[in-house]
């Protein structure tokens, strides 16, 4: 829970954050590092950031000042694609995509009709994601409206930055999942009026993928869009070949997956769409001109052997698709992002491509909060941001210790940081200025 702070709180120590794309900016311009920093915020926001010894003198009388000597301020992570109903399958064994909706999600999002179910794993999940330093995430829900209820109610406890949404879902799932189409319009612009913009809360028209969804409901989830000039959306696209195989037998009048989606105005600057491991150039080419973005999810790409997403041709600086990182969870397989981050590096090497320790930070952060359309709020720290803040203990373990004895640069420890740590290098968490978790 939040805790009581001065008015003015001031965090030092050494900080690392990115304020631009490292995939289309020279690195030396994108991030920026102070060894001995300070972040001065106010009301919870960031009033200034920068060297301490330049900026001790604007500290008030007021002022609370956390020291951590030994530790690396960051903004807090950006999960830009999970599933809070999920939490409970997360480690099933041995199935491909369908199978795993089968299998494990549907019976799992069964249980979140019960409201007490449904407040139960909301309030677990946004405490597992502050212990592991995710201070914003776009989540989604199941076709229950109660669960919407309780993700979001979750996050005003504690004052987090949340975009979530109903699943829209009339087609091709299990009887008591489905929606109408009506029904599913009916819902989401209810929770629309009553949870969008209401504190940090972001309402997301959640269709799950194609392959659920009628073509009405299809078109109502564009109407919404289209009604609601500032709420965003998510769905799930070529996550696997069976899956891209489907959405052509269901929508053969299409061109591709990406069509389907485009034809019922789904695709704009303002939808995100996980996975696009199998996507073609051609569709590349359209998210890119739509401004429509990908959340990128190693972990769950791995886990359930859906494919390699290609990061260096989806961000093509000839036409780069904005892409955001997520967890995934219960595909994914930790709620980490430094975990996360590394499986995307090895995913990377895989396909001939080393990315440096800036380009997976900013995936994690400002990557995602700019998939997200909440770039300028979070994501980063900058004056004017929200004070979502995490602590790294670079020497949270013995292995960890030993490592950083040895790094002789800022990027050598962030890189080793992120290859190596988990849940356990998260000293504390704070969201607009309080401290929402600390390690024990």
């Amino acid at each position: 829970m939040p805790t009581e702070s001065a008015n003015q709180l001031c965090l030092r120590g050494s900080i690392y954050t990115l304020i631009d794309d490292p995939f289309l900016q020279a690195q030396e311009d994108c991030a920026v590092q102070y060894e001995d920093g300070l972040i001065i915020i106010r009301d919870g926001t960031i009033e200034a950031v920068g060297d301490y010894a330049s900026l001790r003198g604007r500290l008030s009388a007021d002022c609370e000042l956390r020291h951590y000597p030994d530790a690396l301020l960051l903004p807090g992570f950006i999960d830009a694609h999970i599933h809070y109903p999920q939490v409970e399958i997360i480690g099933s064994f041995g199935a491909q995509l369908l199978e795993w909706l089968q299998k494990y999600t549907f019976p799992a999002e069964a249980n979140f009709r019960d409201p007490a179910h449904a407040r139960r794993i909301a309030d677990f999940f946004v405490a597992e994601l502050l212990r592991n330093g995710t201070t914003s995430a776009s989540v989604f829900c199941t076709s229950a409206p109660g669960s919407v209820d309780a993700i979001f109610a979750a996050a005003q406890q504690v004052n987090m930055q949340m975009l979530a949404g109903k699943m829209m879902m009339d087609s091709h799932a299990p009887a008591n999942l489905l929606d109408s189409a009506q029904a599913s319009y009916d819902d989401s612009k209810t929770l629309i009026e009553r949870w969008h913009g209401r504190g940090r809360c972001l309402y997301t028209i959640s269709p799950r993928f194609a392959l659920t969804s009628s073509r009405e409901q299809l078109e109502l989830a564009g109407a919404l869009l289209r009604d609601y000039g500032d709420v965003r959306l998510q769905s799930h696209i070529s996550e696997n070949h069976a899956e891209v195989a489907r959405a052509k037998e269901l929508f053969p009048e299409r061109a591709n997956y990406t069509d389907i989606y485009d034809h019922y105005g789904l695709l704009n600057a303002r939808a995100i769409y996980g996975h696009g491991i199998h996507l073609s150039e051609g569709e590349l080419r359209r998210f890119y001109e739509t401004g429509a973005k990908i959340a990128h999810c190693p972990t769950s790409n791995f886990f359930i052997g859906s494919g390699l997403f290609d990061i260096a041709r989806v961000r093509d600086a000839a036409r780069p698709v904005t892409v955001g990182l997520g967890t995934d969870v219960g595909g994914g397989t930790s709620f980490s992002m430094l975990r996360t981050m590394s499986a995307a590096y090895q995913m990377a090497q895989l396909r001939g491509i080393s990315l440096p320790a800036a380009h997976l930070y900013y995936l994690a952060a400002l990557g995602s909060a700019q998939s997200l359309g909440i770039a300028g709020e979070v994501g980063s720290l900058q004056a004017g941001y929200a004070a979502d803040v995490i602590v790294l203990d670079p020497r949270a373990t013995p292995l960890l210790r030993l490592r950083a004895d040895v790094a002789d640069s800022l990027d050598e420890l962030l890189f080793a940081l992120m290859i190596c740590a988990d849940d356990r290098a998260v000293a504390a968490t704070y969201v607009a200025g309080e401290l929402v978790y600390e390690r024990a």
